[in-house]
């Protein structure tokens, strides 16, 4: 295939790869863009686009070593839960019959199709990525070392690590025709062996590899930092578990199962049907059976036989199954192989107060930027707030958290203390339903009132108010998110925490915690706008609105910085904004279905995404209210959403405004100016569905690096920065 820049081209070098289907431009095709399902993109194409902009990551030799590793673990753990939710919810829908399209026109059968055709190639690339990173590694005097390359004194190492760690908890399993193959969990992976005694007899075996154990084991002793696999190990050892028997052949195995959920919206008990439903979901139907390429045929006609898996859904893996692993590769003992040390600075406004948060509330609302400012100070809200005697009430919501929460245990110490606690916490969290069934319950023991909110719509807003007596009278204090109350992924996830005592912002609050606790809407909110009832509504005035001042020829302009932006009536109307000659500029950092650039379409929209060292998370929507942007005049939301219909309308989101003109100046000013002018981590999305990376010599400006050197984000709100109008002739 001739490689240009046409639809369907593939690109080397700052790419993502073309969506088939792509449109080709001409003045002619104007009013049929408007109303043809081309004019938007592919969802899942869309994200694995994103994933392949990981993948480049891994790749980009401005990185340090180890952290090429981590992105190459990454990607591969994106790929896992894509198949998990994504591919097994296509598949889902065609078993029962569903053949409606998506809203680019692809029918789920035509989704995967697509999705396996790539889906092959891009296995293989990130195969030939790990040999690549294998070798620098080695180089480097990190090396995973074959069972030949042992010598005497690390082999008997090996056997006694073998003996006392490894060999107690595996359980070799023959296979008989005559019983039932076993049961190989989700992401489990198994050594698939063929036996045989002296006297000719044969059998089939199955070793499960336990997760209980890394699945590479360190070398002691030396300069340079060996690795040996967990399954060659295992081999190597393999008459410890089969003393009478050699072995013949081998092979490793490695599935993906379903992992949606399906909950009854008729259940009476959420916690028990959550409960059997993530039994069911260990259970589920394999998605995806990774086997070595290797193998011998027979030893793979038996395992997929066994199995009964389609023959779409086996991969033949040239390379290492499993690699999200290497993560366990990168070391601490070489740091010139990681990013420089980075330390979060914590809020200045609140230690101008002796750390008392509430005090420095009182005195101006502010914002937090995580991860470059520290998480603590919304786990210090939550703390001191239980320790306070003048606090009588707090109000959480909990969609996902840490396994040793600071927020939860405060929580606790606080209902154990006496104070009105409620915690609502949700279910639907994936794959931290059990975590939160175990907070929960810990939460209801120590005496909170936990609710689990809706059965048919997530609680995804991030919310958290304390009510406190002052002077006679009730005072509440609310934090407002865009982020999971994680400190874990608060370190590398960027995000917004708002604190506020305003007076309305703080009663709309109480009324949204009514709502998500009583179920009854509230009859008005002053400031606030939530989905899945005022949220879609409020955009789509803000956005007319914007079209309103192009049409009046005052300045028009619409600043968006999401995860996602899929929801094709929004998109539709951003389309409309662009039409009437409105700016759009938005950051989407994953998947996108809006086409930017497209002639009669788009002209005014451009959409680019960032990639670096950490994953922009932040929701901030700007609307320039008759002004360029930027402008202290404009209109500046953060935001629990993104703009995909699930958090329109089957979620409860919040859409809260900035108003104190000191957050409004960082969150406009610094926050958004920059990663709009980031280009050293940027990708531009182009009309046809390629990405094209902004910088690739390594020498742009990096939105990350800015915030991790800048103070003046430190919460005084003495921002340094050039001004308005220098920054946007740059």
């Amino acid at each position: 295939m001739q490689i240009t820049e046409k639809r369907g081209a593939r690109r080397r070098g700052g790419r993502s790869e073309a969506e088939p289907g792509g449109m080709d431009h001409d003045g002619g095709a104007e009013s049929f863009l408007r109303t043809s399902p081309k004019r938007f993109f592919n969802r899942e194409l869309s994200w694995l686009a994103f994933n392949e902009r990981v993948l480049e990551e891994a790749k980009n030799v401005h990185h340090p070593l180890l952290e090429r590793v981590r992105f190459l673990s990454i990607s591969a753990s994106n790929w896992d839960e894509f198949y998990m939710v994504r591919v097994a919810g296509l598949m889902g829908q065609i078993a029962a019959g569903i053949t409606s399209p998506s809203i680019d026109g692809l029918r789920p059968q035509e989704q995967i199709a697509v999705i396996l055709a790539r889906a092959s190639s891009l296995m293989q690339e990130q195969q030939a990525c790990w040999r690549q990173l294998r070798e620098e590694l080695k180089g480097q005097g990190i090396a995973m070392l074959a069972p030949e390359e042992l010598g005497v004194a690390e082999r008997q190492w090996l056997q006694t690590c073998f003996n006392e760690h490894i060999f107690p908890i595996l359980t070799p399993i023959a296979v008989d025709p005559a019983t039932a193959f076993p049961f190989i969990p989700n992401l489990g992976f198994c050594l698939f062996l063929q036996m045989e005694r002296p006297n000719g007899e044969r059998m089939y075996a199955l070793i499960p590899i336990p997760k209980q154990v890394d699945r590479f084991i360190r070398l002691p002793g030396g300069r340079a930092i060996r690795f040996v696999s967990l399954e060659d190990t295992i081999l190597l050892f393999l008459d410890h578990l089969f003393p009478s028997f050699k072995l013949v052949r081998a092979g490793n195995l490695r599935i993906i199962r379903d992992s949606v959920v399906e909950i009854d919206e008729r259940a009476e008990d959420l916690v028990e049907t959550f409960e059997t439903a993530l039994k069911a979901r260990r259970r589920g139907s394999v998605i995806r059976l990774s086997v070595n390429a290797d193998i011998d045929p027979d030893l793979r006609r038996i395992i997929v036989d066994e199995l009964g898996v389609d023959q779409e859904t086996i991969f033949l893996r040239e390379g290492i199954l499993g690699l999200v692993d290497i993560r366990q590769l990168i070391v601490a003992d070489r740091p010139d192989l990681l990013f420089s040390p980075f330390e979060a600075r914590f809020p200045e406004r609140v230690r101008d107060f002796n750390g008392d948060i509430f005090v420095a509330i009182r005195a101006k609302d502010f914002i937090v930027h995580h991860p470059y400012e520290s998480f603590d100070v919304v786990a210090q809200f939550v703390s001191q707030a239980a320790h306070d005697p003048a606090v009588i009430a707090l109000k959480q919501t909990l969609y996902r958290t840490s396994s040793d929460s600071p927020i939860v245990a405060a929580l606790i110490e606080a209902a154990e203390a006496g104070k009105q606690v409620t915690a609502v916490v949700e279910l639907k969290a994936r794959f931290d339903e059990e975590a939160n069934i175990r907070w929960a319950r810990e939460l209801e023991e120590a005496g909170a009132h936990v609710v689990y909110g809706f059965v048919d719509k997530k609680i995804h807003a991030k919310l958290s108010l304390v009510v406190r007596r002052e002077g006679g009278r009730l005072r509440s204090y609310a934090h407002f998110g865009t982020g999971n109350y994680h400190p874990v992924t608060a370190r590398i996830y960027t995000d917004l925490s708002f604190f506020t005592d305003n007076e309305e912002l703080c009663r709309d609050a109480l009324h949204i915690f009514n709502y998500m606790t009583g179920y009854d809407l509230p009859l008005r909110l002053n400031r606030l706008a939530y989905s899945p009832m005022t949220l879609r509504p409020a955009l789509v005035d803000l956005i007319r609105g914007e079209i309103e001042q192009a049409e009046a020829g005052r300045p028009a302009a619409i600043w968006i910085k999401v995860n996602a932006l899929t929801d094709g009536d929004l998109i539709d109307e951003l389309y409309r904004a662009s039409q009437a000659g409105v700016e759009i500029r938005a950051i989407v950092r994953g998947i996108c279905s809006l086409r930017p650039a497209v002639p009669g379409l788009s002209d005014n929209i451009s959409v680019k995404s960032i990639v670096g060292r950490f994953l922009e998370h932040s929701r901030i929507f700007v609307f320039g209210a008759g002004n360029a942007l930027p402008s202290v005049q404009a209109k500046v939301f953060i935001s629990s959403a993104d703009w995909m219909g699930r958090n329109m309308d089957g979620r409860v989101e919040l859409l809260v405004p900035i108003e104190n003109p000191t957050v409004h100046q960082q969150v406009l000013n610094e926050i958004m100016v920059h990663c709009l002018e980031d280009t050293l981590q940027s990708w531009e999305l182009l009309p046809d569905g390629r990405y094209r990376r902004l910088e690739t010599d390594g020498s742009g400006m990096s939105a990350h690096t800015y915030f991790m050197t800048n103070p003046s984000l430190s919460g005084r709100g003495s921002a340094r920065e050039r001004p308005c109008a220098e920054r946007e002739s740059s």
